[in-house]
């Protein structure tokens, strides 16, 4: 980090956090109210697997130089195709 930073006058990112735990952003010029949109759902999905499975499951990924997550998501694919599942659901006819 080169400088300071304009309202803190902070020469770290320690001496920013320190500044921000003792001020507030209304002490420092005008509020503007700002409206947004945010769209909380996640991209991800957690199922258990079960404590059976974990061993062979990380050796396995382990041995074929990947990650469990990535060795599992490879067999969901695999499966849908084979299940000749599509990716969007059809409508109702």
């Amino acid at each position: 980090m080169s400088g300071r930073t304009s309202i803190s006058k902070a020469r770290s990112y320690q001496e920013i956090g320190a500044f921000w735990d003792e001020h507030d952003a209304v002490e420092f010029g005008e509020q503007i109210d700002a409206e947004f949109k945010v769209d909380i759902q996640s991209q991800v999905r957690y199922c258990p697997i079960d404590n059976n499975f974990t061993n062979s499951l990380r050796q396995l990924a382990e041995k074929r130089g990947i990650s469990e997550v990535t060795l599992i998501n490879l067999w969901i694919q695999e499966k849908l195709s084979q299940s000749n599942i599509s990716k969007k659901p059809k409508e109702a006819v």
